[in-house]
């Protein structure tokens, strides 16, 4: 099979037909062998019933359907197991990316050598108060992952199969595959602008708390990649470097009293200095950060997947 389309979908029941037909021509116009995977994220409206009866006229839609309401992640994680295609087509069911978009992505993997193509959404249909803290998401995303991608978060981007069976989609991580395909080890991403058409339907299903979220789950990732599996390399340097100022900063504070008692000149209480406290404080949280590093490290030596490396050949 050549292409498998993965749309995610909540309460979209005005465009799925119209989105249905319009991918249909696209394929039938290359002469492509192709699924359709709809994931219903738990919707409230007639989303699944159109689903059904597209599934039932037509072979090449599938669908899954959720009880409630998981978020974008989970369904794209849910859609990859299942996907049979050499090339998968990721989307939005909303109309605002284009199916036309299809034949130069499916190109760029088959032809251009990539593992990832993620559309970039040049000039967008969005009020400022979005357009702005997507500029900063992105130029923020780009810096920590290294990956050069002017738009994280479009939905619309093509990968090579083995690059969806070899990551794993998690709570709203979505935004960040690219980032999560660099760190499985596929670098040749690339990245096509699109075209970005404004809602036809509906309204949009997120909000700002998207952006607040967003970098927390950026440096999520960050720490994963680097101290993932060695986090004492993290917490064992920082705890020691702070128990070691700390107990620098204890000696400086005793030795000034020793000095004091032994010249005979009156010195207050080493309890009445900050500094002893400041390096009381240093010595106990370095102690605590070097034990988290430990613990971090047994944690690690037992995970099931410590030795899991991705091979890429093997003969």
């Amino acid at each position: 099979m050549d292409i498998s389309v993965v749309i995610p979908l909540l309460n979209e029941e005005e465009s799925l037909s119209e989105l249905h037909a319009w991918i249909k021509r696209v394929m039938d116009e290359n002469s492509y062998s192709y699924e359709i995977i709809f994931v219903d994220d738990g919707s409230t409206d007639r989303s699944w019933e159109i689903i059904c009866g597209l599934a039932k006229s037509f072979p090449e839609v599938k669908a899954v359907r959720f009880r409630r309401n998981y978020g974008k992640s989970p369904a794209l994680h849910s859609a990859f197991s299942r996907v049979q295609g050499d090339v998968v087509i990721t989307m939005d069911a909303d109309l605002q990316d284009s199916p036309d978009e299809i034949p130069e992505l499916y190109r760029m993997i088959k032809e251009g050598g990539f593992d990832l193509v993620s559309g970039w959404k040049k000039k967008r249909y969005d009020p400022l108060s979005k357009t702005i803290p997507t500029r900063l998401f992105n130029a923020t995303a780009r810096k920590v992952s290294g990956v050069k991608l002017h738009d994280f978060n479009c939905g619309l981007k093509s990968y090579r199969k083995d690059v969806v069976k070899n990551i794993e989609v998690y709570n709203d991580m979505h935004r960040y595959i690219p980032y999560l395909a660099k760190i499985a080890g596929f670098n040749r991403i690339g990245e096509k602008v699109v075209q970005h058409r404004a809602r036809k339907y509906g309204k949009t299903k997120f909000g700002l708390n998207r952006f607040v979220n967003g970098y927390l789950d950026l440096m999520t990732l960050w720490f994963l990649s680097m101290f993932g599996r060695k986090p004492m390399h993290f917490f064992g340097l920082l705890g020691s470097l702070m128990f070691f100022l700390g107990l620098v900063a204890a000696i400086i504070v005793g030795a000034n009293k020793l000095y004091a008692i032994h010249q005979g000149i009156a010195h207050p209480l080493v309890t009445n200095s900050p500094y002893f406290y400041i390096s009381l404080t240093l010595m106990i949280l370095g102690t605590q950060l070097f034990l988290a590093g430990f613990v971090g490290e047994l944690v690690s030596r037992t995970s099931t997947g410590r030795n899991d490396y991705k091979i890429e050949e093997e003969i």
